[in-house]
Parts: C-alpha cells; structure tokens; sequence
C-alpha cells in the first residue's frame, strides 16, 4: 500500500481567536466533509484569553490529513495549524476518571491494578471507586479494558492535550 492510501492517525494543534462561533466552525469543516474526530480539546491559552489551542486527534489518508490542515489555515479566526504527529517528538495525554463498583476480591484487584497503572483514588464508597489517570491513550484504554471485568460502571475522558517538544511552538 502506497503511503498515500494508507491510513495514519494525525494529532492536529490549531492557534485560533478565542471568540464565539470559532469552535463551530472549525468543528463543521469536519463534520461538512466526513471526516471523524477522535478527540477534541480546547481552552483558552493566554492570561488575556485573546486565544485559544484547539488539539484535535484524527485519523485519515495523507492526502486528507493534508486537505484538513488546508482547510483549517483558510479559517479567518485560525492563526496557526500544526500536524505535532508529523512535525517531530511531541508529548500527548489525556485525562481519564474511571468509575468502578465491586467488593470482596473484584475490589482488591481493582486496587492493584490501579496502582501497577499509578491511577490515583479519588473518591471511594463502600461499593465503589473512582481512579483518576492520566497518559497516553493506549495506557487509558489498556486500564479500562481491565477494569471490564471488575466492575466498570463509568468512564469520563478529556480529551488528548499536546504540546511539541523541545523549542518547536505553535
């Protein structure tokens, strides 16, 4: 498969004005063309709060991530875009808070588990815990696949935040 045809995940920062309607838009330029969101961050970035980072994780051709970072630059309120998966080393995390019901061994496993994953609790009862975690995706997505079996009874994700190492910026 040529690498225009296959697939890649691409995790897209996006510079943009911190006004109203500018989520909307960037978010329509997705939805207009079929194209998916796996996850979408944002907040604003300055102490004035003039702006705000937009980080979208997607998947798709390299044409297509191409097209979207396209698009994206054309946005008036769009100050900046930049493909951190493509650009060079980037941290990326994520925020997780897991709610897990169970007693007797399912709730001593549930613990153990946590812990080997360094998931902090932050809420428990007599029948139930909430973890919060934070990492990488596949780390969030490996501790609840775990939690499956024990218990799971509610997930509430963030969302990928990313950054570029090193002096890049956006």
């Amino acid at each position: 498969m040529s690498d225009l045809t296959s697939q890649r995940t691409a995790t897209i920062s996006v510079l943009v004005d911190n006004e109203s309607g500018v989520l909307a838009r960037v978010t329509g330029l997705f939805t207009g063309r079929g194209y998916n969101i796996d996850s979408l961050t944002v907040a604003p970035v300055e102490a004035g709060g003039a702006h705000s980072r937009i980080t979208i994780v997607t998947s798709g051709t390299e044409m297509v991530i191409e097209q979207i970072k396209a698009q994206l630059g054309r946005l008036v309120q769009v100050h900046r875009v930049s493909d951190l998966s493509k650009e060079g080393p980037h941290v990326a995390r994520e925020l997780a808070l897991v709610k897990v019901l169970g007693t007797g061994n399912n709730r001593v496993e549930a613990l153990r588990i946590a812990d080997t994953f360094r998931a902090r609790v932050v809420d428990t009862t007599i029948e139930s815990f909430v973890f919060e975690l934070t990492g990488a995706t596949d780390k969030l997505d490996a501790f609840i696949a775990l939690m499956q079996d024990l218990g799971l009874a509610e997930v509430s994700r963030t969302g990928v935040a990313a950054i570029a190492r090193g002096k890049r910026t956006i």
